[in-house]
């Protein structure tokens, strides 16, 4: 039995040949896309952010597995992160845009309000670095999701919570 990250890679070795094949000319597309993205982010702008993706985008949290699938999914995630975080805060620190899509890094803090990924608040502020994958699509000039890492300095790598 192939191994699920193996397997995984398998499916995807054709799309991330396909996506080496884009041109110079689709960056400046990317970026301003992820410019849009951006600023809705910022301003708590849901409709915005979903103007920038796929109907059928997925939003993953890597380590804990936790998925949200399509615009309705999406819009869960924001709206659960926005309510959990109401402050929160993308320090951006680094970031790559290229004609596959944008890889960020950012130092995140937000005060944690209300639960989150089955975790309970502790109304504390929070501090962590997300490193997120926005790949393109470049049939339908969109983001088709998001694939965040997260690295918390102060929580146990064992308290991260599981997703389904």
């Amino acid at each position: 039995m192939t191994h699920a990250l193996i397997q995984e890679s398998i499916e995807k070795r054709q799309h991330v040949r396909d996506l080496l094949a884009q041109t110079a000319d689709d960056y400046v597309a990317v970026r301003e896309l992820w410019k849009s993205h951006s600023l809705a982010e910022d301003a708590r702008d849901i409709a915005g952010l979903m103007a920038t993706l796929t109907n059928d985008c997925v939003y993953e949290l890597v380590q804990t597995g936790h998925r949200w699938e399509g615009k309705e999914g999406a819009t869960r995630f924001y709206l659960e992160l926005l309510s959990a975080f109401p402050d929160i805060d993308f320090a951006l620190t680094s970031i790559v845009v290229g004609p596959q899509g944008v890889c960020e890094e950012a130092v995140v803090n937000g005060t944690f309000s209300t639960p989150w990924l089955g975790m309970e608040p502790n109304g504390e502020k929070m501090v962590w670095r997300n490193v997120i994958f926005f790949p393109w699509d470049p049939d339908a000039q969109l983001f088709t999701g998001e694939r965040v890492y997260s690295f918390f300095p102060d929580l146990p790598s064992g308290d991260l919570p599981t997703g389904v």
